[in-house]
């Protein structure tokens, strides 16, 4: 079979089969009487076996040896070509994240282009203080697509440059929420801390219904973060999860004050007085927790406050009994 026909069957040019034989790769079996390449059903053979293996991504020298050398093995070099692969894929795909960060920014002109391809870069930066300026501009000077700020914030370890992320976030008007929430569900634990934390700068409704929700997360971390926020918005859902907290002396302080605020609403005042004196019973817990409890009464108004003060003012725990009394002088002297 003459070249030009060889061609035709095979979908490779008459140019690439003189290339595949001035490189030995495939040589034709024979000539014609007028000096033409002529190709065996063999050689063709051999020319699907180089366009299958060059269409896994292997070179020509690569090509030659896999067909010539029988002491050579695939296995290294398809891992090889596995690597490579895998590579080039993640590398094609942050630059079509990029592009579609790019358009969602919904760009003028060029100069628009490159001030937000400069701005993702700045995000991405090793400098935290390039990191920090970055996410002030993204509000201030450049709109930066809500999905690159989120990213930021549920990778950034610095909490500085965290901060200004979250309200950069913020700023942009809840629009990363949906992706923040997924960060709560992610197997890495910064990562859902890092989500919570954001979220709960969010001022809106939506972020609060968000919140709500996570105070079932099955990380307790989660659910801490979580009722600190919902206590600072008046939610009571999470005072039975800021009394844990006071229990358990984490974040013991900042739980009291949440039930402070929360405990200003009437309403709620008596029911978090009645959850706390519960959890204040004789046997009920260790001295130091019943300690806290105890302080964590002293913002909380109302007449079922001042009872169960009086009451531990007697406590046959002498550190609780001090605290209580203590407490009471203060609330008589206001």
């Amino acid at each position: 079979m003459l070249i030009g026909e060889v061609a035709r069957r095979s979908g490779v040019s008459a140019r690439m089969l003189r290339h595949y034989d001035s490189l030995g790769l495939v040589r034709p079996t024979g000539r014609t009487n007028a000096g033409y390449r002529e190709y065996s059903s063999e050689d063709i053979r051999r020319i699907f076996h180089i366009e299958s293996l060059r269409s896994l991504g292997l070179s020509l020298r690569e090509v030659g040896r896999a067909l010539d050398d029988p002491g050579f093995t695939p296995s290294e070099l398809v891992d090889d070509l596995i690597r490579q692969t895998r590579k080039r894929i993640a590398a094609e795909t942050e630059l079509l994240t990029r592009l579609g960060r790019i358009g969602a920014a919904e760009p003028t002109g060029w100069e628009d282009v490159l001030q937000v391809v400069a701005l993702l870069q700045a995000l991405g930066s090793e400098s935290a203080g390039k990191r920090q300026r970055a996410a002030l501009s993204a509000v201030e000077e450049v709109p930066v697509p809500v999905e690159a700020l989120v990213e930021a914030a549920l990778s950034e370890t610095d909490p500085n440059v965290a901060g200004a992320l979250r309200w950069a976030l913020a700023q942009s008007g809840g629009g990363g929420l949906a992706l923040l929430a997924e960060g709560l569900g992610s197997p890495v634990a910064e990562v859902r801390k890092r989500a919570v934390q954001s979220i709960a700068e969010i001022p809106n409704g939506d972020a609060t219904a968000l919140l709500r929700d996570a105070l079932a997360n099955s990380d307790i971390v989660v659910r801490r973060y979580v009722a600190l926020a919902l206590g600072a918005r008046g939610v009571a859902d999470a005072v039975p999860t800021l009394i844990d907290m006071v229990v358990e002396e984490t974040n013991d302080v900042d739980a009291a004050d949440a039930l402070s605020a929360l405990a200003s609403d009437p309403a709620l005042a008596d029911q978090i007085a009645t959850r706390l004196v519960d959890r204040l019973a004789p046997g009920t817990g260790e001295s130091s927790a019943r300690r806290r409890l105890t302080q964590a009464l002293a913002d909380i108004p109302g007449i079922t406050t001042a009872r169960a003060l009086a009451d531990l003012s007697h406590d046959e725990d002498r550190a609780v009994a001090l605290t209580a009394t203590y407490i009471l002088k203060l609330r008589d002297a206001r």
